[in-house]
């Protein structure tokens, strides 16, 4: 009979925690080796990830912590910083109703974080072997009073070649302290370790077996880091789930995935631990009772879920370990159900994604992206199982005779196809519209990321400034009206029903603002937004074309015309002086790197920009007649005159023809353009 953990000597204020994370009944591993270290034995454990060895020595260690001591009393190392911060994490949960304080190190974040709370006093240190002894070496981590030492993944870190940092580190460490090593195999090297430095070890072995449920269909998708979102909405138009978990990293991405997702007019509600317990019960009643059909969750929050008609489990965030990801899965496919798991891969997590295929040992199906014609025929073949199950049931008396009235006039095929037209059409339509921005990116994730990139160069439609794929709106809102971007984005956004990353430029003037939305977005946004008000005053969209005649009166510039003239005029009108106007139209870059969408084009880097641009203009003397030069005619820029416009380069011409420049020019037309990079 399996133990519970109440059996295992835990207390209270553990179980409690345990309990509110779901945990029932613990798993072989944990049976065997939390009483033993209870004990205050030496234990080496030989066990497969994704069997619970985390909880197995984290249990122990925080029932024998002593919390007056602001001191490191456990020291964990781990092989990588992933695991390190998943482990740091299970501390806090487990932990979460005792005052302990848990600090995870590992190289890649500022070590000035981590030395600040080092001085505060940590009582466990969670870390990578590398950086735990460049601490010690710096006396930034003191193990004078360690009790506990725990080496997760032993064999991982032999394979990473940190063995002797490993025993740097117990050298360092009190010989009375107790110590646990877990490792799926046991090389000799890790045996030898074992023998040096452990105290008569109890020996825990664990069967591996098959951590996953057959049951359940385990697909994956490959997508673009910026492309998830919209790969997302198109996976669950072709699935249709009737109730799914849809599992993120971050408490932040969880609630800005169910914002976005709520957007789109899906049933959605978030779950994290941030939420109050009424706030929890709440979204769980809804989801329970099959009132909402996406959950969006963290791991933590959604540990314990016991949910029998779930249908999928997506990982929107792919799991850092393959436990975790056994974990979310076995979500789904209860109760001899079938279930679907689909997981989001980005090029940079395919490492990881293999070492999770590899220790599951699941068969996994990477899967093709669905069209638009994909998701519309998976619906009619849902639509026709739906009609045939229909047919089999009672109850079709009153629409017989209704059939019959129409068969006078019809036959029997229209009068069905009228039916299905009025029940699927709409539906077809909103999917057509909703999926065709991202059907327009014509995405091929087979090809890679740079081509993808170099291809979209050349894609903004020639003479119009403005990006295939994309429309221009004017709004009768501008700089006068204390209009910002942040407002613009705001009002087209949550009116238009778009997500923010999809819109493109903003040029905000005097009085008024153009922005780029998708085209098959651009009618539906401009009638969502004809009511719209930012700062109290309308916005009045109107679509490209000629320019409004009754905005011309405004005296503004007119964004139709073509910013293709002499940089003198150019930079007037960014000044706003010249042709007796106080214009200070601005262009506003409203895409940064991190929300710029897939369906825009990106420029190479630097290339097009408009201060490189004028900076070249201004450096580069096309012609003897353009410049003052010399006796010897070789145009020269004052120091002075170079001073005042910023210049840190010029350029040499001779008769017309460029003139390479010597050792100084061209080390100040280096520092040019590095500033030019940084700026």
């Amino acid at each position: 009979m399996t133990a519970t953990f109440t059996e295992l000597g835990l207390s209270e204020l553990t179980l409690k925690a345990l309990n509110e994370l779901g945990y029932e009944e613990p798993t072989p591993i944990q049976t065997q080796t939390i009483n033993l270290l209870l004990q205050g034995q030496d234990v080496i454990a030989q066990a497969q990830t994704g069997t619970g060895k985390t909880a197995a020595f984290a249990l122990p260690i925080i029932e024998k912590l002593d919390e007056n001591v602001r001191a490191t009393q456990a020291l964990i190392l781990t092989p990588t910083r992933e695991l390190a911060m998943q482990v740091a994490e299970a501390f806090h949960s487990y932990g979460k109703y005792r005052r302990l304080s848990v600090l995870p190190v590992y190289g890649g974040q500022p070590i000035e974080r981590q030395l600040r709370a080092l001085r505060q006093g940590m009582q466990i240190v969670v870390g990578t072997p590398g950086r735990v002894l460049d601490h010690i070496r710096r006396g930034t981590l003191e193990l004078q009073k360690v009790q506990f030492i725990a080496l997760d993944e032993a064999d991982e870190m032999l394979d990473m070649g940190f063995v002797e940092d490993i025993e740097s580190i117990l050298k360092e460490v009190p010989e009375d302290r107790q110590m646990a090593l877990f490792s799926a195999t046991m090389p000799t090297q890790i045996a030898n370790l074992a023998k040096r430095y452990m105290q008569q070890p109890q020996r825990i072995t664990i069967k591996a077996e098959q951590t996953t449920v057959p049951q359940i269909r385990q697909v994956y998708y490959e997508v673009g880091r910026r492309d998830k979102f919209e790969v997302l909405v198109r996976v669950l138009d072709y699935e249709r789930p009737t109730s799914a978990i849809i599992f993120c990293r971050t408490k932040l991405e969880v609630d800005s995935l169910g914002q976005r997702l709520s957007a789109r007019a899906y049933s959605a509600e978030t779950l994290h631990g941030d939420l109050n317990q009424g706030q929890r019960d709440r979204v769980m009643a809804l989801f329970r009772g099959e009132k909402v059909e996406l959950l969006i969750a963290t791991d933590v929050a959604a540990r314990g879920l016991d949910i029998d008609h779930v249908s999928h489990v997506i990982n929107y965030d792919i799991p850092l370990d393959p436990e975790s990801y056994v974990h979310r899965i076995g979500r789904t496919g209860r109760a001899g159900r079938t279930g679907c798991a689909i997981t989001l891969v980005t090029t940079r997590e395919r490492r990881l994604w293999q070492m999770i295929q590899k220790v599951t040992g699941a068969s996994l199906q990477r899967m093709p992206m669905p069209t638009i014609e994909d998701v519309i025929e998976r619906r009619q073949e849902q639509f026709k199982d739906s009609i045939r199950d229909t047919l089999n049931q009672a109850g079709l008396e009153r629409f017989l005779i209704l059939v019959e009235e129409l068969a006078d006039e019809f036959s029997p095929a229209e009068i069905a196809a009228a039916a299905f037209k009025m029940l699927l059409g709409p539906a077809t339509e909103e999917t057509e519209d909703k999926l065709a921005g991202f059907e327009d990116s014509e995405v091929d994730y087979d090809r890679p990321a740079s081509r993808l990139r170099r291809e979209r160069e050349s894609e903004r439609q020639p003479g119009t400034g403005i990006e295939r794929g994309m429309s221009r709106l004017y709004l009768k809102v501008g700089w006068n009206d204390g209009v910002r971007p942040g407002d613009i984005v705001g009002a087209i956004a949550n009116e238009g029903n778009i997500p923010g990353r999809s819109i493109g430029a903003i040029e905000i003037h005097d009085d008024f603002t153009s922005v780029d939305v998708p085209s098959s977005e651009a009618n539906r946004v401009m009638r969502a937004t004809q009511e719209t008000r930012i700062r109290n005053k309308k916005v009045l969209p109107t679509l490209a074309g000629p320019f409004p005649e009754s905005w011309k009166e405004t005296g503004q510039v007119n964004p139709d015309r073509e910013k293709t003239g002499p940089r003198s005029e150019r930079e007037t009108e960014r000044n706003g002086v010249g042709n007796g106007e106080n214009s200070r139209a601005v262009s506003v870059v409203r895409a940064p790197h991190k929300e710029r969408s897939y369906t825009q084009p990106r420029r190479a880097k630097n290339e097009g920009s408009p201060r490189i641009e004028k900076e070249r203009e201004r450096v580069e003397i096309p012609s003897k007649e353009k410049s003052q030069t010399s006796r010897k005619g070789i145009a020269e820029t004052p120091r002075k005159e170079e001073a005042k416009q910023g210049a840190k380069s010029f350029t040499k011409v001779k008769e017309g023809v460029g003139v390479k420049p010597g050792p100084r020019a061209a080390r100040k037309r280096k520092e040019a353009e590095k500033n030019l990079r940084k700026k």
